[in-house]
């Protein structure tokens, strides 16, 4: 099979290219770096070219719910009009649990997400959406973001971690399986403190910053009390977070 990945650079997007290419399929690497932008859809036509499927882990990082939502919107239908062009039979998108929860609404990428979700539904071209939750690599992704010298804030959260080689597993899994619409939950099988997490991450790791869990506004109550947690129809696939951190 011959499958692009979009965002296929990221951190996300290398693990699922990875996946795939050790499952034997041609895989097309998409990216602004490889010449292919989606929020305009430059370069998206030659990259679909003779493509069977794609899986979509691209990413806009913001908190804006106006720029997440028309960024992931555009994106979409660019991503959706070169694939009815090219004859693309399917497209995998990963998105986040509980995307379109309204306890969550005050986060705009969220927001985004869950317009990205609905563009998806109704574009034409047979689907399937995997929702993961957050993933092991969020904590140190958290720091690096909200990091100050020797202190980090780290949001105070409940969630079910996954690896996000396991994420990327089960993306190709889906390509392969063909059309779902929406997938099943993916979610590590351990509940966590995502602060308690990063922490522990960070020791193992030899870093020395003096983690502070803070509560984000608006949603921060509903983060705290289960809001990111999946329903009891998820899926809940390993490795632990101690297994996770013994093979890294």
């Amino acid at each position: 099979m011959r499958i692009a990945v979009l965002g296929g650079t990221g951190l996300m997007g290398k693990l699922v290219v990875a996946e795939a290419e050790a499952a034997g399929h041609d895989v097309v690497i998409a990216a602004r770096s490889t010449g292919v932008d989606i929020s305009t859809g430059a370069g998206l036509a030659g990259a679909l070219a003779g493509v069977d499927a794609v899986v979509d882990v691209s990413d806009h990082v913001t908190n804006s719910a106006k720029k997440a939502v028309a960024f992931f919107e555009a994106a979409a239908q660019n991503i959706a009009a070169a694939e009815n062009a090219a004859g693309v039979k399917h497209h995998v998108v990963l998105s986040i649990v509980n995307c379109d929860d309204p306890r969550l609404k005050a986060f705009g990428y969220y927001q985004g997400k869950a317009a990205q979700e609905r563009a998806v539904s109704a574009s034409g071209i047979p689907f399937t959406i995997l929702r993961s939750t957050q993933w092991f690599e969020f904590g140190e992704k958290t720091v690096s973001l909200m990091g100050f010298g020797p202190l980090a804030l780290v949001p105070r959260m409940r969630s079910k971690p996954v690896a996000a080689k396991t994420v990327a597993k089960a993306l190709v899994q889906a390509a392969e399986k063909g059309p779902s619409g929406r997938a099943a939950d993916l979610a590590g099988p351990e509940v966590l403190e995502i602060p308690e997490m990063t922490r522990k991450i960070l020791r193992r790791r030899g870093t020395r910053q003096l983690l502070i869990p803070v509560s984000m506004p608006g949603a921060g109550k509903a983060m705290r009390s289960g809001a990111l947690l999946p329903g009891a129809d998820s899926v809940s696939a390993g490795p632990t977070l101690d297994e996770w951190l013994g093979s890294h």
